[in-house]
């Protein structure tokens, strides 16, 4: 479940006293995801009711949320659809409650779609809205570097290498130093903002219209091509790993429709979707080793996801490897 900390009434009361947003008429505990606790809230004001999403932050402290308050702010004022956080009659966003960083936001209609009814429509939906936040945000005046970056997954692959077998060690390591060669013509390549955990549990979808972009507390400054291997990555991919190209050509084209691809994206697109892979098998390689707790607060123990979904993900990319529409 995703309710970490509690939320009794009257400690939302105590932060309703902020705002002008009207009374509370309901809270409620939002189940899933591993994060952050999550509460949905309504409101009534002027006999007309409202939802919200109230979130606290279990792992972000509040010096590092201002980044993510202010990115959030400016792409929905460039118009991406995704939750930010509403401020009070101060012009305040950032909030705290029962101990922990919060923002209450608006909430989004729509649902999310399972993996196996992915279609490339929705694919392209995600394509379109990926270009737009990339663009959206290149004069953005804030910058981060990711939290399991470049230097995380080389001190990361060699701390756990012992701990693996002599074939995963060997992949993992190589992947590592296929990057950092790539990273030497990084200049070639176009970055900024990206959202950097882009999976399909963080889009919704209005129909088959993608209505909101969800949790971008992963976001931080990099290669905007390295943001799309991950969607293609988890968007795109088929049970054994390897990849549907219907969906994935949907997506590219999608993308290149909203920001052209530059030429060196096209070398670089096989390296990246590797790397893309390999990151996400290392972030879950960790805890499934038992090398990091998976914990909360509260001693709420987080799911581990499978590391060999990656892997799997991987080794189709280096079978086949991935190219972008000319």
């Amino acid at each position: 479940m995703a309710v970490y900390t509690q939320v009794t009434p009257d400690d939302l009361d105590r932060l309703l006293l902020d705002f002008d947003l009207g009374s509370q008429v309901a809270l409620e505990g939002i189940q899933g995801g591993i994060e952050n606790t999550n509460y949905f809230v309504t409101l009534k004001q002027d006999k007309q009711e409202q939802q919200y999403v109230l979130t606290l932050f279990e792992e972000l402290s509040g010096e590092e949320l201002p980044f993510f308050v202010e990115l959030a702010q400016w792409q929905a004022e460039r118009g991406i659809p995704l939750p930010y956080g509403i401020t009070d009659r101060n012009g305040i966003a950032q909030k705290r409650l029962n101990d922990r960083p919060a923002i209450l936001q608006p909430r989004f209609a729509g649902r999310h779609i399972a993996r196996d009814q992915l279609k490339p429509e929705h694919c392209a939906e995600v394509g379109r809205a990926l270009a737009r936040f990339h663009t959206a945000s290149q004069d953005f005046y804030l910058s981060r570097q990711a939290h399991r970056g470049v230097f995380w997954w080389r001190s990361e692959s060699r701390r756990i290498q012992s701990l693996l077998s002599a074939e995963d060690a060997a992949l993992l390591l190589n992947e590592v130093k296929l990057f950092d060669e790539l990273r030497e013509q990084g200049d070639k390549l176009p970055s900024g903002i990206i959202h950097g955990d882009l999976f399909h549990d963080n889009v919704l979808f209005d129909g088959d219209k993608l209505s909101a972009i969800l949790d971008i507390y992963n976001a931080a400054t990099a290669f905007w091509l390295f943001d799309l291997a991950i969607v293609a990555n988890d968007w795109c991919s088929l049970p054994n790993g390897k990849i549907d190209p219907a969906r994935e050509q949907a997506l590219l084209k999608a993308y290149n429709s909203e920001r052209p691809f530059v030429d060196f994206e096209h070398e670089a697109w096989p390296i990246l979707t590797r790397t893309a892979a390999m990151r996400f098998w290392l972030s879950r390689l960790i805890p499934a080793l038992g090398v990091e707790q998976g914990t909360r607060s509260g001693d709420v123990e987080t799911k581990i996801k499978d590391p060999d979904e990656l892997k799997q993900i991987l080794l189709a990319r280096i079978e086949t490897p991935a190219a972008l529409p000319q």
